[in-house]
């Protein structure tokens, strides 16, 4: 499993546990009715509504964390620079509009190609977070559009939110509180 370190900050290890809304990134914050593989940020489209619907989220409180498989690594279809830059740019992006992601997980392997306990719909990136971020599983949230998202947010004991993939995310936000 990968993991971009978007920056280092200081976690109490006392205090209340944190909220945290974690987020597939194909077909919930990104287009990928186009390509199965976003391999060039300059291919990077935004679904409708993130940007508003991050910014709302945000606002409320909750930390907002990205989970995603990324398959093509293994396969070859694409690379971890690849996925890397795309990342950089959607980080970008995301922060020109004052939104911060605290972290993005990502697992490089493919079940076709080897077998991982970080893919979805395993729990790990999402446990690796709630442990990192001191998250409360049972306050917080994963938006996903698949059958292993919602697994996986079940499995690591947060609530699951599936929307439709690319479609408006603000959809959402009657269902976060």
């Amino acid at each position: 499993m990968k993991d971009i370190t978007i920056e280092e900050k200081p976690h109490r290890p006392d205090g209340p546990k944190n909220r945290a809304v974690f987020l597939d990134r194909d077909g919930v914050i990104t287009d990928n009715s186009e390509h199965y593989y976003l391999t060039r940020p300059e291919d990077l489209a935004l679904n409708p509504g993130v940007i508003e619907t991050l910014k709302e989220l945000q606002e409320r409180g909750y930390l907002l964390i990205m989970i995603t498989n990324q398959g093509g690594i293994a396969t070859g279809s694409n690379t971890v620079e690849n996925v890397e830059e795309v990342h950089r740019h959607l980080l970008g992006l995301l922060r020109r509009e004052g939104i911060t992601l605290e972290e993005i997980y990502y697992c490089p392997h493919h079940q076709d190609v080897e077998a991982c306990l970080c893919r979805k719909p395993f729990p790990l990136m999402l446990e690796k977070g709630l442990a990192r971020f001191r998250i409360d599983a049972e306050r917080s949230y994963f938006i996903g559009d698949s059958d292993r998202d919602m697994e996986a947010g079940e499995s690591a004991g947060v609530q699951p939110v599936r929307v439709d993939a690319n479609g408006d995310l603000r959809n959402v936000l009657q269902r976060i509180p």
